[in-house]
């Protein structure tokens, strides 16, 4: 029987769709990227709808060598659903022997999954324009409040990385929020740690490869020179 095939549903600017893409190359994973345009309304599709009901990316699709094809939705879960599947070569989870280390990953994956980008993404940038409010000062404010909280939280834990020595869900979470943090004048000065991560992520050549400015849809003029 053939290995699985997998098949990514992303938009080259979207924090979560990032995450996804740095797991699967650092894993070592090929996969078929289908590009969905956020600004065009592409989510909002009937056909994308029957795909990922949520109407977001990313999307990942399993097709295993049978045929049969599996769906997950949301990037941290797809991202778990990975290290349970593809348990060789890069582990985006400390040990199981280290439970504190774990639960750490996951409660700074958690402030940036959990409580920056689903308060400062697309969709809600759109309610607060309709609203008459000043949507890129909304998520200068609210980013720089969490990166904040960020930052205090990975004291106890960053060595080379924010847990550790190693890249982990933690990391791919919190970089291609900086990158949004970045684009809309967030002061990064203030978070040394963060700065420090960040910049050492930036030079891995999965994340190189998962940037928003070498994807496919990426328009010419935002691309890497």
């Amino acid at each position: 029987m053939s290995d699985p095939t997998y098949t990514v549903y992303s938009y080259f600017r979207s924090s979560c769709s990032a995450r996804l893409r740095m797991v699967l190359n650092l894993k070592g994973i090929e996969y078929d990227l289908k590009t969905i345009n956020l600004l065009k309304g592409d989510q909002l599709t009937s056909e994308h709808k029957a795909l990922n009901p949520t109407a977001t990316v990313p999307l990942l699709i399993r097709t295993a060598g049978d045929g049969s094809v599996f769906k997950v939705g949301q990037s941290v879960a797809a991202i778990e659903y990975l290290e349970e599947t593809h348990p060789q070569g890069h582990h985006i989870l400390p040990p199981v022997s280290n439970p504190e280390a774990r639960a750490a990953t996951r409660a700074l994956a958690g402030i940036i999954a959990c409580d920056l980008q689903p308060v400062t993404n697309l969709k809600i940038m759109k309610r607060i324009k309709a609203m008459g409010g000043n949507a890129e000062q909304w998520n200068r404010e609210i980013m720089t409040e969490l990166l904040e909280a960020y930052e205090s939280a990975a004291k106890d834990w960053a060595g080379e990385y924010s847990v550790g020595d190693d890249i982990t869900l933690a990391d791919v979470c919190l970089l291609p929020a900086v990158w949004n943090a970045q684009r809309y004048g967030v002061d990064l000065d203030a978070f040394p740690i963060i700065t420090r991560v960040s910049e050492k992520l930036g030079k891995h050549p999965a994340v190189i490869k998962a940037h928003w400015q070498n994807q496919p849809d990426t328009p010419e003029e935002l691309r890497a020179k």
